[in-house]
């Protein structure tokens, strides 16, 4: 899309904040205007637009407005039917990253100092008991564990099941999700445990400028949903 505003302010209206760009509302792809229910995710988003706007001409994309694409998801794609989403979400506790332990001792013995509290959170917040394995073979959890993560996911509003939405898949785990969502974990301390693996292979081999991207874009997300969590509850 081309960059053609000139001012970004803020509307008012009723429970709700609308961005204008140049007194026009910034609208879903559906059409309905962009509301936001607090000023201050408002505000976040209107100062990621005027950025956007600085460099004038020549065309911007939505990785530019990361706030805004994932906003935008959580009010036109899940408000109306969050079921859909929380599912997806939720799937993760099937296959959760915590619960695959390597067949390396050393590894494996870091894996469970670092993951293990996680785990033993997650059964105490969310009666959720997760089973462990070694190695890649699938584990088969019990339907009652995932079925609470399942119901503590659906508990979340739009805006905060898209923020999992983002996170839960860089991570590869929705107890990670779920205790960054909760305040028991932040961003950094998320990536770092959902890095074990990699962090060890890198003391053994070497950093490996593939892995490295990799990091960074999980970092990215994981940073980007954290700051929406905060902006949706401020």
């Amino acid at each position: 899309m081309k960059r053609f505003w000139d001012q970004v302010t803020l509307s008012e209206g009723g429970d709700a904040f609308i961005v204008l760009l140049d007194g026009r509302p910034m609208r879903l792809p559906g059409g309905g205007a962009l509301r936001f229910p607090g000023r201050t995710l408002a505000e976040a988003v209107a100062a990621e637009w005027q950025q956007a706007g600085g460099a004038r001409g020549g065309e911007m994309s939505l990785e530019e407005v990361p706030l805004t694409r994932v906003a935008a998801t959580a009010m036109e794609r899940i408000a109306p039917d969050p079921a859909p989403s929380a599912a997806a979400v939720a799937k993760f506790a099937e296959s959760d990253l915590l619960c695959y332990r390597a067949t390396e001792p050393r590894l494996a013995a870091i894996q469970a100092l670092e993951w293990q509290p996680l785990l033993d959170w997650a059964a105490l917040e969310h009666d959720a008991p997760l089973r462990v394995t070694a190695g890649i073979m699938p584990v088969a959890q019990d339907a009652g564990s995932v079925a609470a993560l399942h119901r503590a996911v659906a508990a979340l509003p739009p805006l905060e099941l898209a923020a999992l939405g983002v996170a839960v898949p860089a991570l590869g785990s929705v107890v990670l999700g779920l205790a960054l969502s909760g305040g028991r974990v932040d961003a950094t301390e998320a990536c770092r445990l959902a890095f074990v693996d990699e962090s060890y292979q890198q003391e053994l081999w070497g950093v490996d400028a593939e892995a490295v991207a990799r990091q960074r874009a999980v970092e990215r997300d994981v940073h980007l949903a954290a700051r929406l969590l905060h902006l949706a509850r401020a």
